[in-house]
């Protein structure tokens, strides 16, 4: 091998060797920061995790709270009383609020006022003129039972009331 040939060979062989040397700083750099990235996810998961419980804990308060604020709206007959006075959507909503181991006499009571209101009212509106008329006294009275639910007494409604306690007595 020539003098040239062999210099050259010495200088690929020193720059094979620097470009090792090189790739292996590299690397080891690479490895100490992927170290200190799973150290700063192991963290980050620890973090997470801790976040995770406090925030379940609180769901489960707020849950907790939310069910005995509706328990206790439930085994109040009063707002099922009011509830019934609202179309007969709130009605429905108040017979439903009503039943099972929720159910008071309060809110029956205002359950079959409020469904003997209703049917005469509708029975009413058919007939013409004089049962129009009528259907407004039919709102008076509608009026009157609201006054009544909302201050907490059991008011029968003048003239029919009572009939509509019997007749509904299963609600």
């Amino acid at each position: 091998m020539s003098d040239d040939n062999k210099n050259l060979s010495d200088d690929l062989d020193d720059m094979l060797g620097d470009a090792k040397e090189s790739a292996q700083k590299a690397a080891d750099k690479v490895s100490e920061k992927a170290s200190e990235f799973a150290d700063d996810a192991k963290e980050f998961a620890g973090d997470a995790k801790e976040k995770a419980s406090e925030f379940a804990e609180d769901a489960k308060a707020s849950a907790k709270e939310f069910s005995d604020d509706a328990r206790e709206v439930l085994s109040d007959g009063k707002n099922v009383a009011i509830i019934a006075h609202i179309t007969i959507i709130g009605w429905i909503i108040a017979l439903v609020m009503n039943g099972g181991e929720n159910k008071t006499e309060y809110g029956s009571f205002y359950i079959r006022q409020m469904l003997g209101l209703a049917l005469c009212g509708l029975v009413l509106s058919f007939i013409p003129f004089l049962g129009w008329i009528l259907t407004i006294a039919v709102f008076v009275l509608w009026i009157m039972s609201l006054i009544g639910a909302l201050s907490g007494e059991k008011k029968l409604t003048p003239a029919l009331g009572q009939y509509f306690q019997d007749w509904f007595k299963s609600l």
